[in-house]
């Protein structure tokens, strides 16, 4: 159960993610830089302050393990973290809404699910059967809206997917999922001048909206979704990992309908049907898989 709950509330913070990236820069509220720059800021910051309260107050039970002192995150997790957030954000720059989801998710599938089979782990004839028609759900729901995309922000977005699927693999070794993120986002600080100085020009055309919309995309959607994403992790194969983030663009998609009063069509509830009903069987389907618990 600790595992279904973890990863529902970390796919709520990924779409939120995706809303709240959306209508920052689709309004021109930011540009792609700044919008980075903040949402890596307010993470880190976030991350630091529970962190801190967390330990203090686990020193003060006298139940704090000085184990998890070990888990600082790693560099190698920093650098996927911040390629997949800035390409991320420039690629949607180029890419319209339909266009990169299907990119990226399509990176991700293919990274968590390769890496997968080549740490060999088995797939049901079920299962893959059920793999085929989520990709083909989420094709149906995501192509009608997609352009033939810019090679450049095609290659950025598919890099960013890349980068997002290592780093969630890389997330079922941590011991601390909450220090872990926090550490990770804070090395990630070591490239906001350069950030900065790219996006320089824009910072006369930064809004308020745009803030706040960086702020609650890195401190509440990234900082605290990751680290429950990174709790979920170890619970989780990286192939189921990798299916059930097909979840996302559809959360996106209701997001969209309750904040942005998006069309809310027939083939999205046909769509939205197939992909979580094809997900839900892959899970259940305990061939091959360790139970989630």
């Amino acid at each position: 159960m600790k595992a279904t709950l973890y990863t529902i509330i970390a796919l709520i913070a990924f779409a939120a993610n995706s809303l709240f990236c959306r209508m920052a820069l689709a309004e021109g509220y930011i540009d792609p830089w700044n919008f980075t720059v903040v949402r890596l800021s307010s993470a880190a910051a976030c991350l630091g302050i529970i962190m801190a309260v967390y330990t203090y107050t686990l020193k003060r039970k006298g139940t704090f393990d000085s184990a998890i002192l070990k888990d600082k995150g790693s560099w190698r997790s920093s650098i996927t973290l911040l390629i997949y957030a800035l390409c991320f954000s420039i690629a949607y720059m180029e890419l319209d809404t339909g266009t990169g989801a299907l990119i990226l998710f399509s990176a991700v599938q293919l990274t968590m699910i390769g890496w997968g089979v080549y740490k060999k782990e088995p797939l049901s004839a079920l299962q893959w059967s059920a793999l085929i028609v989520a990709v083909a759900g989420f094709i149906y729901l995501m192509l009608p809206s997609a352009a033939v995309p810019s090679l450049f922000g095609a290659a950025l977005m598919a890099i960013s997917g890349v980068a997002w699927g290592i780093y969630s693999i890389r997330g079922k070794s941590c011991i601390s999922p909450l220090r872990a993120t926090g550490f990770n986002f804070i090395r990630s600080l070591v490239a906001i001048p350069i950030l900065l100085l790219v996006g320089m020009s824009d910072l006369k055309n930064i809004s308020i909206e745009g803030i706040l919309l960086a702020c609650a995309s890195g401190a509440i959607a990234s900082g605290l979704g990751y680290s429950i994403w990174y709790m979920a992790m170890p619970l989780l194969k990286s192939t189921q990992a990798a299916v059930v983030q097909l979840c996302v663009p559809v959360l996106a998609a209701i997001a969209g309908v309750l904040f942005l009063s998006e069309q809310l069509t027939v083939q999205f509830i046909v769509a939205s049907a197939v992909i979580l009903g094809a997900v839900l069987v892959f899970i259940l389907n305990k061939k091959g898989l360790k139970k989630l618990s």
